[in-house]
């Protein structure tokens, strides 16, 4: 595994799963079902000091891993999030 933080495109689906990736200017087609990653959900920051004893904070949507192939069949499991309002994403971390 590597933990990256580099710029990438993501083609999502009118569902909003990630369909296609480009990284590195290689174009990588989503091979499998794309699981969600989640995380707490920004809202909920402020009160994170806060304990209230019972469950836990709401979630939300963090990213996606997905396997992804290249044409010439190059295969990486991809973890991408996107990290501000301008739809940009993130490759945050990559398993060969």
């Amino acid at each position: 595994m590597s933990v990256l933080q580099e710029p990438v495109t993501v083609y999502t689906s009118a569902a909003g799963e990630p369909v296609r990736l480009v990284w590195r200017a290689r174009r990588f087609r989503v091979t499998d079902t794309p699981t969600t990653l989640v995380g707490t959900s920004e809202w909920w920051h402020p009160l994170a000091a806060h304990s209230y004893g019972v469950g836990h904070p709401p979630l939300s949507i963090a990213g996606w891993r997905f396997q992804a192939t290249a044409d010439d069949g190059e295969t990486h499991v991809f973890d991408v999030s996107q990290h501000d309002d301008g739809g940009r994403w993130q490759l945050d971390r990559i398993f060969d």
